[in-house]
C-alpha cells in the first residue's frame, strides 16, 4: 500500500494538481496497478505454496541390510498380452529399491525370473519356503491385480491404472508364511483428463504407468519427498527433482 500511495503521489505531482478530474483519474490508475500487482503476488505466493515438498517416512525399514528379493506375479492373461510387462516392473523397482535403500544386496531380478519359470507352481508354495528357495532374507511380493491402459469399453482414450498388493516376507520373522506386511498400491497415468490415442503413443502410456507404479511402490521402503498438494503439485516446475 506505501508503493500505491508513493505511485500517487508521483502523479499529483507530474500533474501540478492542474485538474481535479485529472488527479482522479491518477489516483485510480495507481490503486488499480497496486491491486493488480497484489493479485500477481499472492498468485505466485499460492503457487509456491503449492510446489511444497514434504518429507514421508518409510511404511517398512525392514528391507536395510538384508538380502531381498523382488518377485512379481500376474495373471497369466496380463502376461500373454504384455509379456515384458512383469520383467520392467521387476528390474525398475529393483533397481530404485537398491539405490535407496542402505545397505541393502539384492538378488538379480533375472535369476529371479528363471527360479520363477523352473518352479511352474511357485506360487502355491507356503510363504517362508519363497524366501527359503530364493535364499533371501526378504521378499518383495507384488501380485498385480489390474493393470489397463484405457477407461472400459473405450479404447480411444488413454487412462492408464496399475494396481498391486504388495507385501513383504521376512525369512527370520516371528510366522513366516504369512506377510509381515502387505499394501495396496495404485498408480494412475496421465494425469491429464481426456487424452486421446492421437495426442499420446501406447509406448508413452505404458511406459509412464510403469515408472509411476514402481515409484510409488519402492516408496513404501525408504524415506523420500511427496508433494504437499499432490492435486496442484506440477511436476514440471521440478524437473531436475528426483521424487
Amino acid at each position: 500500500m506505501k508503493a500505491v500511495l508513493t505511485l500517487i503521489a508521483a502523479n499529483i505531482t507530474v500533474i501540478g494538481l492542474t485538474s481535479c478530474t485529472g488527479v482522479l483519474s491518477a489516483i485510480g490508475t495507481a490503486i488499480s496497478a497496486g491491486q493488480a500487482g497484489l493479485t500477481a503476488g499472492a498468485g505466485a505466493a499460492q503457487n509456491f505454496e503449492y510446489q511444497k515438498l514434504k518429507e514421508v517416512l518409510p511404511r517398512y525399514d525392514g528391507l536395510e541390510h538384508q538380502s531381498v528379493a523382488v518377485l512379481v506375479d500376474a495373471p497369466l492373461e496380463l502376461q500373454y498380452s504384455n509379456p515384458e510387462m512383469v520383467d520392467q516392473l521387476s528390474g525398475g523397482l529393483a533397481s530404485r529399491l537398491m539405490e535407496h535403500v542402505p545397505g541393502m544386496t539384492l538378488k538379480h531380478p533375472m535369476q529371479v525370473r528363471q527360479w520363477q519359470y523352473a518352479t511352474s507352481q511357485w506360487n502355491a508354495l507356503a510363504l517362508g519356503e519363497i524366501a527359503e528357495e530364493l535364499g533371501v532374507d526378504r521378499v518383495v511380493l507384488v501380485d498385480i491385480q489390474e493393470f489397463r491402459l484405457h477407461p472400459r469399453g473405450n479404447r480411444w482414450l488413454w487412462e492408464g491404472v496399475c494396481r498391486a498388493a504388495v507385501g513383504v516376507i521376512e525369512s527370520d520373522g516371528y510366522d513366516t508364511d504369512t506377510f509381515a506386511d502387505i499394501w495396496e498400491v495404485t498408480a494412475n497415468f496421465p494425469d491429464l483428463e481426456g487424452l486421446d490415442r492421437d495426442s499420446a503413443s501406447e509406448w508413452e502410456v505404458q511406459t509412464g504407468l510403469l515408472a509411476e507404479f514402481v515409484k510409488r511402490t519402492s516408496w513404501l521402503f525408504y524415506t523420500h519427498l511427496e508433494p504437499k498438494y499432490p492435486d496442484k503439485y506440477n511436476p514440471a516446475f521440478d524437473a531436475d527433482m528426483e521424487m
